[in-house]
C-alpha cells in the first residue's frame, strides 16, 4: 500500500540544494506535490514536501539517502492519512441554537414532552419529527474490512466514519457509525432489531460472508425499514451501470455474452444476481476452487443458488480455463489471479472489470492493448468502479419515499439510472461510469429508486404532517 506523507526537511540556503533533493526522490519512485516554505534565514531553509510512495522500503531507502547527504536533516515525517483522521472524521452538531432559558425550554423540556405524546400516539410522525427520516445507521461486526479481513469493530470505526461522511457530502444524510462487539448472526439481528427506532435505514458494512446473507434476509423480513448490505447491492448496482456502457462500447449484448465472475462472496452474488435479472444469460461464477456447477453442488447456501441458475453448460476447471473465450471478466477476488496470457485468451473485445482492491485481478498496463474495456476499483486508473456512486443516491430515494425495503427492482433502477449519465457523446473506453464527485448522481438515482419503491408498492402510503400548533 503506498504511502502518503508529508516530510519536513532542514536545508543549506544553498543553490542547487532542492534540485537535489528532488533528484533524490525521484530516483526512490516518489511523486511530489506541494512544497511549502516553513521558515527561511541566511544559512537554512525548511521547507515540507507532500510525497507519494509506493511502499515502506522506498521510504527506508530514501530516509536513509537523506541521512547520508551533509546539506539535509530531517525534523520531521507525518503520514497524511493519520493526520486525517486524528479526533475522527464526524461529529454532532445541533440544527438550531440553544442560546438562552426559551431555546432550552423549545428543544429540551418542558417542550419535548409534547413531542414525545404525539409520536407515542403516531409513531410515523417520528419521521418528521425527529432524526428517523434522515438517518442511516451503518452497521459492521469488522469481520471484513476493506478486503483485510477480521479486524474487529475498533479498526472497523474509521472505515464507518468514512462512509458516514460520505452519505452527508453527496446524499445530505446523516449516518452514524454501529461497530458491534458481537459476532454470531442472531446476535447482530437482535442488537440491529433494537436500534431500528432511531433509523429510517440500515446500512450493513464489512461482515464477512456467508453470514451477512442469513443477517440482511432476517432483518429485512424483520424490520419496516430498508436493510441494505452495500458490499452486495452497492457493488453489484455499480458493475450493471459500468458493464451497460462498456457493451455498449465493445458493441455488444448482455444476453449473449458470455460472463466470467471471480469471487462467490457478498459481491460475487450479488453481481451474478443483477446480471441476470437485467438479462445475462451466460454466466460462470468461480471461486478458489474453480467454475461452481450444479452437478458438485456446494455446501454453503449462497453459492448453492449459483450453483443452481448459473453454469448452464456445467463448466469445470480454474478460472484460468474457464476464462478462454469470455467477453466479459469480473474479478471480485484476489490480486494477481490473471495475466496477460489469460486476457489474450477471452473472445475479441473483451471487457475486463477488475475490481479487487487496492491490487486488482489483473494489472491495467500489462491488458491495456488486449481488452476493449478495463475498469478497476480504484481512483487512479479511468474507470472506477466506487460503492460511492450508489448507496447515498439509493438511501436518498429510499428515505424520501419511506420505504420498507430496498428491493431489486430498486437496485436495477438505480443502475440503469447510473449508466444512464454518461451520454453517447461522451461514451468511451477510458468513460463509461460518472465520477464520484458528479453531484448530480445522488439526485437521479434518488429520483429512480422512488419510482421503483413506488412502482413495486414497498413506499409508504403517508405523508409527514406539517408541525400544527396546540390540539
Amino acid at each position: 500500500m503506498y504511502l502518503n506523507l508529508v516530510i519536513r526537511l532542514k536545508l543549506t540556503n544553498k543553490p542547487g540544494t532542492l534540485a537535489r533533493v528532488l533528484t533524490v526522490i525521484a530516483q526512490e519512485g516518489g511523486t511530489i506535490g506541494a512544497i511549502d516554505l516553513i521558515a527561511a534565514s541566511p544559512s537554512c531553509v525548511t521547507r515540507d514536501l507532500m510525497i507519494r510512495l509506493d511502499s515502506r522500503d522506498h521510504l527506508d531507502r530514501l530516509v536513509n539517502v537523506f541521512e547520508q547527504m551533509p546539506e539535509i536533516n530531517i525534523l520531521r515525517i507525518s503520514d497524511r492519512v493519520f493526520i486525517s483522521h486524528q479526533g475522527g472524521k464526524i461529529e454532532i452538531s445541533p440544527k438550531r441554537p440553544i442560546l438562552n432559558w426559551e431555546d432550552l425550554s423549545l428543544m429540551y423540556t418542558p417542550g419535548v414532552a409534547g413531542v414525545s405524546e404525539a409520536i407515542a400516539e403516531e409513531t410515523d410522525m417520528a419521521y418528521g419529527l425527529t432524526m428517523k427520516g434522515n438517518s442511516v445507521a451503518i452497521v459492521t461486526d469488522g469481520s471484513a474490512v476493506l478486503g483485510l479481513g477480521d479486524l474487529g469493530p475498533y479498526a472497523a470505526l474509521p472505515v464507518m466514519e468514512g462512509k458516514a461522511v460520505l452519505f452527508k457530502k453527496f446524499a445530505g444524510i446523516d449516518a452514524f457509525p454501529l461497530c458491534l462487539n458481537v459476532h454470531e448472526p442472531e446476535e447482530i439481528i437482535e442488537v440491529v432489531a433494537a436500534c431500528a427506532p432511531a433509523f429510517g435505514g440500515i446500512n450493513l458494512e464489512d461482515i464477512a460472508a456467508p453470514k451477512c446473507f442469513e443477517i440482511e434476509e432476517k432483518l429485512a423480513a424483520r424490520l419496516d425499514i430498508p436493510v441494505f448490505h452495500d458490499d452486495q447491492h452497492g457493488t453489484a448496482i455499480v458493475t450493471l451501470a459500468g458493464l451497460i456502457n462498456a457493451l455498449k462500447v465493445a458493441g455488444k449484448n448482455i444476453a449473449e455474452v458470455k460472463v466470467v465472475i471471480s469471487g462467490a462472496g457478498a459481491a460475487g452474488v450479488a453481481i451474478a444476481k443483477i446480471l441476470m435479472r437485467a438479462g445475462a444469460r451466460n454466466l460462470v461464477v468461480c471461486d478458489r476452487k474453480g467454475a461452481i456447477a450444479r452437478d458438485v453442488p456446494p455446501r454453503q447456501p449462497s453459492k448453492l443458488w449459483i450453483a443452481e441458475n448459473t453454469n448452464k453448460r456445467c463448466l469445470h476447471g480454474p478460472l484460468k480455463e474457464v476464462i478462454a473465450g469470455a467477453d466479459v471478466f469480473i474479478g471480485v477476488s484476489a490480486p494477481s489471479l490473471l495475466n496477460r496470457e489469460d486476457i489474450m485468451k477471452m473472445a475479441e473485445k473483451a471487457i475486463v472489470f477488475a475490481l479487487a482492491n487496492p491490487e486488482p485481478e489483473v494489472e491495467p498496463k500489462e491488458i491495456y492493448d488486449v481488452a476493449s474495456v478495463i475498469a478497476t476499483g480504484r481512483s487512479d486508473y479511468p474507470n472506477q468502479i466506487n460503492n460511492a456512486l450508489a448507496f447515498p443516491g439509493v438511501f436518498r430515494g429510499a428515505l424520501d419515499c419511506h420505504a420498507r425495503v430496498v428491493n431489486d427492482e430498486m437496485c436495477l433502477a438505480a443502475a440503469h439510472a447510473l449508466a444512464g449519465m454518461v451520454s453517447e457523446e461522451e461514451l468511451s473506453v477510458e468513460n463509461i461510469i460518472p465520477s464520484v464527485f458528479n453531484d448530480q448522481v445522488a439526485p437521479v438515482l434518488a429520483k429512480a429508486v422512488k419510482q421503483a419503491a413506488k412502482q413495486t408498492g414497498v413506499a409508504r402510503d403517508f405523508h409527514v404532517r406539517p408541525i400544527t400548533a396546540v390540539k
